[in-house]
């Protein structure tokens, strides 16, 4: 096996690329140029005391950008990185220009005029993997850095970022060439008295790796929801509260309030957190049965954002009988919280209907905040299916998953194979292995799978 990926990706990149690493219409606007020429490039448009390849390294320095067949003229600030000390491991530059679309704009076109490539998605982040800055899982950190909407995924994606999973995934790899040389050095020297380790310690040593592959795989769940967030939908009959448990939620008024039954007439989705989870929470139309066509429409919506939803918050006015406010047949068996809403408004003591024990409704009122907690702590224990659950050092997202599944049954059938001494066979499976884990740090990917990676980041990342 031959880690040639680095080697076969560097000789295609040997040209200076820009972009804009920020977005358009702040008041900065950083434009970032890498590459062998990224120095000369910047100097043909950036006008100082000196050139921007002769100052200090690392230092700012003000100068105006000039482009003789445009208005350009404008004051910009120059930063010069040399590599290998850089972001990509290249020479970099970059460009600190006042924002707006139109002077911007002509700046990165005056460094292409210059001789720069306009940088593809991710260009910058897969040449810094390519010079060895970072990994393939710290280079996916980057994205899940910029993405984060939680502190939680915040902090995770930190940790993606710094090493954390390379280092566990290149603890189990090279462990695992470590035991493929000793079942590799049996076949090749069969006759050999040589000091192996004992066959029964080799199958135990599998076993371990195997068990470390499957609890990163275990830490899946935790990623996909920190990364993509959680299907929350609030249903339940019409003029119950619904709207006002969103707006609850939120700690805005973001649905109309009113206390028409109907008034809610489509789906309405944002973005929340609960408990450092982030929710895409979608607010629905009352279910009821209904001659008006609009309204109609609406509950048709409902019951759709019903099949999609992970978490279901159904919500039952606490002062009508619950055997009328019963969830639709299709949803019974999904991960459902009843919430008894408007406590307020019951008599005290509350009658016996409005506090049934078979599912324990969750009592509440959306107006006052009033038992919001205990639907978060029912929330996070749905989406954790925990009630104490522990923030990891790191979570694999399905990509890495999916590999580290792979790799689990080969270790298994390599411990079987070295148990009966079918050498052979147990190499295969070793090597099955190694390359799965591998894939995810990048030393056994190819050039297609990298495209795949970077084609989903930003274009100046």
């Amino acid at each position: 096996m031959t880690n040639c990926t680095h080697q076969a990706l560097s000789s295609d990149r040997e040209d200076t690329i820009a972009a804009f690493s920020t977005a358009l219409g702040g008041p900065i606007a950083i434009v970032r140029i890498s590459g062998p020429a990224a120095a000369r490039v910047a100097d043909e448009v950036w006008h100082g005391a000196q050139r921007i390849r002769d100052g200090l390294p690392r230092g700012v320095r003000l100068g105006k950008a000039i482009a003789a067949q445009s208005v350009l003229d404008d004051q910009v600030l120059a930063v010069f990185m040399p590599g290998p000390a850089s972001y990509t491991g290249e020479d970099m530059v970059e460009l600190h220009c006042h924002g707006g679309a139109l002077g911007a704009r002509l700046v990165l076109l005056a460094l292409l005029e210059a001789g720069a490539r306009h940088a593809d998605p991710g260009e910058f982040t897969r040449r810094a993997f390519v010079n060895g800055k970072m990994d393939l899982t710290q280079s996916e950190a980057v994205m899940d850095v910029i993405g984060a909407h939680t502190e939680a995924a915040l902090r995770i994606a930190n940790h993606q970022l710094q090493g954390h999973l390379r280092s566990k995934l290149n603890t189990v790899y090279d462990e695992l060439i470590f035991l493929l040389s000793e079942v590799e050095g049996r076949l090749d020297f069969p006759e050999e008295d040589l000091q192996w380790v004992p066959q029964e310690q080799l199958a135990a040593r599998v076993d371990t790796a195997a068990e470390r592959i499957w609890t990163l795989r275990a830490s899946e769940n935790t990623g996909e929801v920190l990364r993509n967030g959680v299907r929350l939908v609030i249903a339940g009959p019409p003029n119950v509260g619904k709207s006002s448990l969103m707006n609850a939620i939120l700690g805005r008024d973001r649905a109309i309030v009113t206390h028409i039954p109907g008034t809610t007439r489509d789906t309405l989705e944002e973005l929340a957190h609960v408990r450092g989870i982030p929710v895409r929470l979608t607010d629905t139309a009352g279910i009821r049965d209904s001659d008006d066509l609009v309204e109609q429409t609406g509950i048709e919506r409902s019951l759709a954002s019903l099949e999609d939803a992970e978490v279901i918050l159904w919500i039952v006015d606490a002062t009508r009988p619950r055997e009328e406010q019963a969830p639709p047949q299709s949803i019974t068996d999904r991960c459902v919280i009843t919430v008894a809403n408007k406590q307020d408004l019951l008599p005290s003591p509350a009658p016996p209907l409005a506090r049934t024990k078979d599912d324990l409704p969750i009592p509440t009122c959306a107006i006052t905040g009033d038992g919001l907690e205990q639907v978060f702590d029912a929330v996070e224990q749905a989406v954790w299916q925990t009630a104490d659950w522990a923030e990891p050092d790191v979570a694999v997202s399905a990509r890495h998953a999916a590999l580290l599944t792979d790799a689990t049954p080969a270790l298994k059938q390599a411990t079987q194979h070295i148990t009966g001494e079918d050498w052979e066979l147990a190499a295969i499976c070793l090597r099955t292995a190694i390359d799965c884990v591998g894939q995810i740090t990048g030393r056994t990917a190819t050039p297609d799978i990298l495209d795949n990676i970077f084609a989903r980041f930003c274009i100046g990342k």
